[in-house]
């Protein structure tokens, strides 16, 4: 997949996953990796800047698996930032798929 293309809906992504549960980074990646191709390196930044538009807080939880993990959660910033690009993007593919498929009628 173009990596323009999906850097421009990776945001969206993350804020619709976190509007279910609170995640930590790799339960993250994991969880988006089954439908997208991406590494860990893609996503941290993306966090990181979220965190600093407060559209999530942070907090540390215990693992039994190791050190604290540090989980994302959604805020009420957020939860409206994600409802606004989910309407973006329904707008955005609707014309794309009127696009492609007046285009496939033309033929």
């Amino acid at each position: 997949m173009n990596i323009q293309f999906k850097k421009g809906v990776l945001e969206l992504c993350v804020l619709a996953i976190l509007s279910g549960k609170d995640h930590y980074g790799y339960e993250l990646v994991n969880e988006m990796s089954k439908n997208i191709s991406l590494s860990e390196g893609t996503i941290y930044p993306l966090l990181r800047r979220l965190k600093a538009e407060r559209f999530v807080t942070t907090y540390l939880q215990e693992s039994s698996e190791g050190p604290p993990r540090k989980y994302y959660k959604l805020t009420q910033s957020g939860r409206k930032a994600k409802d606004q690009l989910l309407a973006e993007w329904d707008l955005f593919v609707a014309g794309v798929n009127n696009i492609v498929k007046r285009g496939d009628d033309h033929e």
